[in-house]
């Protein structure tokens, strides 16, 4: 079972360096970072982009990328090792790879019409085309497209004329290819470049959709045209507003013919453009950096209906509801529906919807480039610095994985970062050619440089975190300098080559640590005027790169080397203590924990983090999701089991570390002594002892619960649960149990409101948030649409119905002009009814344009049914939420229509609906957090209405169990059904050599324990002694009185104590015949349930593994794991668990064909039953994109009523639905398996069975052990993902 859990991903963002680096096709596009090709999927549920999976095959930078026309499953990407990759994305494999390609392609493009053929080209030629599959594979070379006299920029084909090709070359010429006509090489430069040798690169081209002949073409510097490649004549010369807005990129729209957008180079302006006119239509400022790469999606993602209605909404003038009949020349041309995938300068990528005129999905800053270090804050464990190969220092909110600062860059290459102690809010950082420099967070300003080591690059920077004026560095110069931090040099300390690493002891401010290409390690002592060092340390066999001082144990440190290794050293023996030996290539990222003194945690060159216990040197679990290099590794010390990791792939990683010390959670939940829970590095230190916390922050955790006189117990799971949990709203949780526990809320922090709220205060901070707003003059988005022209004659006709008094004739008028505001504010005056049937009718109107513009329309009539469906069919949960709960709280009225004075008071029975209402929308969003794979969070939408129950049941479906069991243990009562349920499954978890003890503990927290405890004895594998005396502690009888206790219950004929007691017996087997003759004979009848089965089955299943697997015990091993498995399908289908139901029917088949039995089931039996169960439950389970399958038959329907009869049961309702643990959704990038169920690459943390091979996702995992506990290779092994 992993113990290191991955919680967090920041992805890379788009490279700025090649041109056709991103791409899209149906509902998924595609973008590079440079090593990596990020793809995002439509979630048609949510109407929502997600990262589906990063690609990272290959290892220098990504050239182009190009999706296959006549295939969305496939695309191909190039990279500067001469590579070539074709892959298929729902597999998420490479599926034919050509390493050697003559010359790195700048330009990649699939072959229209020919089958499975990709081009490519590189500087000037040849054009080569590979084709992947059927008869004709290899590589040819196109006839004429060769011996160019100028480099190529890109080429496209046509997409419709079979085989023709133009080429834009750095000269700014094109080259045309058309089968039976002659080749056109370098013609159409611009004008102002004929008769020079100037260059000006072509930097976007594109075929018109709808001709055979026309293209656009960009060049750098002389603008766009729309050329003729028969005729050869430039047709139109596009002109921009000033000399300065030059165009890199631009993409026609498929849905408007004739329509083309661009993006500005300098600033983030998207123009959009007709062929007919030769200025811009309109433009929009998206962002204050320029685009790199444009893209418009062919078929704009489908967004969810809302029931629509189908009339069409056009009638004459005379009726009463008439939107405009057209729209003016000018909106038509402005608002071409579509989504445009745009790629921007700073690596910024984002989906604008050009019809609603926003973001369906921005990612606003990203690294391009390998990060090389990566350090959080020290006094804001929310904040994150990174440095970078791009030239950058970006810090992120972790919470939100969103970038809120950047430096200004164009530093070369950024190695090292080091914070300003406490709350400084400064940054040291170290460069490649730049010297150091400090950089003022806040004000966005470099503040000091130091250049004392030239132009050599300095590798490593640290500030002291005990006297606050020094800053050391280190160089390819071979000198650590120490200087303060206004320039004042201290010691020099010169190594015989380059220094790589430094780091300040914690113990002693004046000792320092460097690690040095000559393979040693030296510590320095800064209180003594000589430069020499006090130690050195010999060993590693290659260069020397980080160090680092053991923060809980003084004069321990470690180094990582190239050699692969990492060595412990204690400086006070002068000796090496430990070699760290696993990984396969240099070592670089390095990290102590701050409160369990022998974790150590590092990153290298082979792609992978270990996890290492320094005791004895055994690596506790090994990580490989990264797809490159792993530099920089870092934890804080108020959250010192969540780490983050960054690497050459371009990404950050967040990692929960919290569950390689379970035994310590459990510690704190059964309330056990503190010394099982703090205590010293020497006791920690002894080899196998369980883990203990020997840090400040826990210390201080200890101190604060000894000075509370109430509450203590509650206080202490909220501290403990809030210091190893993982960003992603543990702390949110907490602050809503407190408010549901009566708190009072002036002790809520401020971080509240802007997070999930109570819904008693939701409407109450949001109010004052709309004030501060009001306050603060916001900035718009975006450019207005150009004026409507006006109908004059039209409007002359209005202007007399007017005065004549026909107040609705002007009004429906206005509305023919598309004037809404000025026919509302007179409709009152023919009446209310018909100012609210007009304000329906605009409502209307807007929602069919998805037009945000609908919102005061239904708030003024109050419709907020139609609201909250217009707001959830769009995805928008969270606005949904808003308005409900102002509606809860009678603050949208419906307006009468009638003359009479009423007093305003919101109906009760109003109320009660919108409090129905409240409750499905908070429901939506739980749900959406939770498939996102945020469980915490989808707890919190549950609370934050009081629903305790499906709170808790988000954190177990979540695998959130230990946080489950502390909020559990707080909300007392009401949660007592769930902290049961969780304590039994904990229990499980620790039913393993040696931590027997705490699942005993766990269980004595459950009331009604005696057969959870019988489970557990008969399950316990020690010797005769052992098992008494854990009978002992379980309050059961000693061995030896079992065997006659279980004849005596099967004389009274009670099967289930008979079972129970030679379970607990000298000879377990035995319960085996007498349990599944019970069973057996139970099938056999017409009217038995899954209740009437499966708890003698559950206690049989926890026979001792050694006695079930004997030779013996063969034929009944055999029944009692079919039994299980079709018990547990059965199981799986009343608790939803879709995904692992046809995995049970097959495995259980699979055992029936194997194994000679005899059970009352027939194989042909299950097969239909599975078909029926398929059948009926395949609509619900159907994505909405998905076409409709044939309904089941009447045969079927007949046989999964009788199933649902079957698997009727009381207990555990509400924890219905799928598994899915905190980071399912997080794509690994390079170590890729395979689901044994489906075949398929398994997404998020997978989970291997005892062969060590097969494995299964995490959440199947999960499910199948909830359902049948016997292992899915059918050795009658327990499963145990817990």
């Amino acid at each position: 079972m992993s113990q290191v859990k991955q919680v967090g991903l920041l992805a890379a963002g788009c490279q700025p360096w090649n041109k056709d680096v991103c791409a899209a096709s149906g509902d998924r596009f595609a973008y590079c970072a440079t090593l990596a090709i990020y793809i995002y999927q439509l979630d048609h549920r949510y109407n929502e982009f997600k990262l589906r999976s990063i690609m990272s095959e290959h290892k220098k930078t990504i050239t182009a990328i190009s999706w296959c026309p006549h295939n969305g499953e496939v695309f191909a990407s190039a990279s500067a090792d001469n590579l070539l990759i074709v892959w298929n994305v729902a597999e998420q494999k490479a599926v034919a790879r050509l390493d050697n390609t003559k010359g790195i392609p700048a330009s990649v493009s699939w072959c229209w019409n020919a089958g499975e053929g990709v081009a490519f080209v590189s500087h000037r030629g040849p054009l080569y085309i590979w084709v992947t599959s059927g008869p004709d594979t290899g590589v040819t070379v196109h006839k004429e497209a060769h011996s160019f006299l100028s480099d190529i920029c890109l080429f496209r084909w046509h997409p419709v004329k079979k085989g023709k090709v133009v080429f834009g070359h750095t000269d700014g010429s094109l080259s045309i290819f058309q089968p039976g006509t002659k080749n056109q090489k370098h013609v159409l430069r611009p004008e102002s470049l004929e008769g020079t040798d100037e260059e000006d690169p072509v930097t976007a081209l594109e075929w018109d959709p709808l001709s055979t002949d026309y293209l656009l073409v960009a060049n750098l510097h002389n603008g766009i045209r729309l050329v003729d490649s028969e005729s050869l004549t430039c047709i139109t010369s596009f002109t921009f507003p000033s000399a300065a807005a030059s165009v890199q990129c631009l993409a026609w729209v498929p849905s408007a013919p004739g329509m083309f957008i661009t993006g500005d180079s300098q600033v983030g302006v998207l123009r959009i453009w007709n062929v007919s006119r030769s200025t811009s239509l309109d433009n929009f400022k998206l962002k204050k950096t320029g685009f790199h790469a444009l893209h418009v999606l062919n078929s704009p993602p489908a967004k969810k209906t809302l029931g629509s209605p189908t009339k069409s909404l056009h009638m004459s003038s005379t009726s009463e509801a008439v939107p405009p009949p057209t729209l003016s020349q000018n909106q038509a041309f402005s608002l071409p529906p579509g989504h445009a995938v745009c790629c921007f300068m700073d690596g910024g990528v984002g989906l604008y919807n050009m019809g609603a005129k926003k973001w369906d999905f921005l990612r606003d800053l990203g690294h391009v480039e390998t990060i090389f270090d990566c350090k959080f804050k020290p006094d804001d464990p929310n904040l994150l610095a990174t440095a970078s190969f791009d030239g950058t220092i970006k810090v992120w909110d972790i919470n939100t994985l969103t970038a809120v600062y950047t430096s200004p860059g164009n530093e070369g290459v950024v190695y090292s970062l080091s914070w300003a102690p406490g709350d400084l809010n400064c940054i040291a950082g170290a460069t490649s050619r730049n010297g150091a420099f400090i950089w003022d967070v806040k004000k966005g300003k470099m503040i000091t440089r130091f250049n004392e080591h030239g132009k050599n690059g300095i590798f490593c920077i640290a500030w002291s975190h005990k006297d606050s004026k020094r800053i050391a560095t280190c160089s390819g110069d071979g000198f650590c300098i120490i200087r303060t931090i206004d320039g004042k040099i201290l010691h020099k300390y010169k190594h015989p080559s380059a220094v790589f690493g430094c780091d300040w002891s914690q113990n002693n401010k004046d000792m320092i640590a460097t690690g040095c290409e000559d393979k040693n390690v030296r510590v320095y002592y800064l209180a003594t005027s000589s430069d020499q060092p006090l130690k050195v340390f010999t060993g590693h066999l290659a260069k020397v790169f980080h160090v680092r001082w053991s923060p809980l144990r003084e004069g321990i440190l470690c180094s990582g080397s190239d050699d692969g290794t990492v060595r412990i050293w204690d400086y006070t023996q002068d000796a090496c203590i430990n070699v760290l030996s696993g990984h396969t290539a240099p070592v670089r990222g390095l990290m102590w924990n701050t409160e369990v003194p022998y974790l150590l945690t590092s990153g290298s060159w082979d792609y992978t983090i270990r996890v290492w216990d320094t005791r004895d040197g055994t690596c506790l679990d090994t990580v490989y999701d990264h797809g490159a290099d792993v530099y920089g590794l870092t934890c804080h010390p108020s959250r010192p089991f969540t780490m983050a990791s960054c690497s050459r792939d371009s990404t950050v990683r967040l990692w929960s570390l919290t569950p390689l010390i379970g035994p310590l959670l459990v510690n704190i939940l059964t309330d056990r002594p503190w010394d099982n829970i703090i205590g010293n590095t020497d006791r920690a230190m002894v080899p196998g002892a369980l883990p203990l916390l020997c840090g400040k922050v826990c210390r201080d955790i200890k101190q604060d619960l000894d000075k509370l006189t109430s509450e203590v117990a509650s206080r202490k799971l909220r501290c403990f649960s809030e210091c190893f949990s993982p960003p992603g709203g543990s702390h949110n949780l907490w602050d809503l149990v407190a408010v549901i526990m009566g708190q009072d809320d002036s002790l809520l922090p401020q971080s509240y409101g802007k997070s999930i709220m109570h819904m008693k205060h939701l409407v109450r901070f949001k109010t004052s948030e709309a004030q501060e707003l009001t306050i603060v003059k916001m900035s718009k988005f975006g450019g207005g649409i150009g004026a409507p022209s006006k109908e004059e004659r039209l409007r002359s006709a209005a202007e007399i119905h007017l005065r004549l008094g026909q107040t609705q004739r002007y009004c429906e008028l206005m509305v023919e002009l598309g004037e809404w505001d000025k026919a509302l504010s007179v409709a009152p005056g023919v009446s209310m009814k018909y100012w609210k049937k007009l304000m329906q009718r605009r409502a209307d109107q807007l929602m069919e344009e998805e037009n945000h513009d609908v919102i005061p329309y239904c708030i003024a009539t109050g419709d907020v049914r139609k609201l909250v469906t217009f707001f959830t069919s769009r995805g928008q949960l969270k606005e949904a939420l808003l308005v409900t709960q102002g509606a809860c709280e009678g603050n949208i009225h419906v307006p009468h229509t009638s003359s009479i004075n009423h007093t305003v008071t919101p109906e009760t029975d109003d109320l009660e609906a919108y409090h129905g209402l409240l409750h499905k929308v908070c429901k939506e969003l739980a749900e959406w957090y939770f498939q996102d794979g945020r469980a915490v969070l989808a707890a919190c939408c549950h609370l934050a209405v009081d629903n305790i129950e499906l709170a808790m049941a988000n954190l177990i479906r979540g695998n959130e169990l230990e946080l489950a069991v502390c909020v559990g243990a707080v909300l007392g009562e009401p949660a007592n059904q769930a902290t049961h349920y969780v304590l039994e499954l904990l229990a499980r978890k620790y039913m393993t050599m040696p931590t027997w003890d705490l699942a005993a503990d766990l269980l004595h927290m459950i009331p009604d324990n005696q057969l959870l405890l019988a489970k557990l004895c008969a399950f316990y594998p020690g010797s005769t002694a052992d098992i008494n005396q854990l009978h002992k502690r379980c309050g059961l009888p000693p061995v030896e009185e079992c065997e006659s206790l279980a004849e005596a219950a099967l004389s009274e004929g009670d099967v289930f104590n008979a079972v129970r007691f030679h379970l607990l017996s000298a000879t377990p087997e035995d319960a085996l015949s007498i349990g599944i003759a019970h069973v057996k004979e139970q099938l056999s009848g017409s009217d038995w349930t899954v209740e009437s089965v499966h708890p003698i089955l559950d206690l049989l299943s926890y026979i001792r593994t050694d006695r079930l697997i004997l030779a013996k015990c063969t034929e009944q091993r055999s029944e009692l794991l079919i039994l299980c498995g079709y018990v547990g399908a059965l199981l799986a289908i009343r608790r939803q668990y879709c995904s692992i139901v046809p995995a049970l029917y097959e495995y259980t088949s699979q055992l029936m064909k194997r194994r000679e039995v005899c059970v009352p089931l027939q194989i042909k039996q299950l097969s239909v039953e599975l078909e029926a169960w398929r059948a009926c439950t395949h609509t619900l389970n159907t994505p909405p994109d998905e076409a409709p399958s044939t309904p089941p038959s009447e045969a079927q329907r007949v046989e999964f009523s009788q199933l649902q009869i079957r698997i009727q049961g009381t207990g555990l309702l509400w924890l219905e639905g799928p598994d899915y643990v905190t980071g399912s959704n997080l794509p690994s990038h390079s170590d890729v398996q395979v689901s044994c169920f489906t075949g398929n690459r398994i997404q998020g943390p997978v989970f291997f069975l005892e062969d060590g091979k097969s494995s299964i996702s995490l959440n199947d995992a999960l499910m199948w052990a909830k359902v049948n506990p016997f292992s899915p290779l059918g050795t009658g092994v327990r499963i145990n993902p817990f």
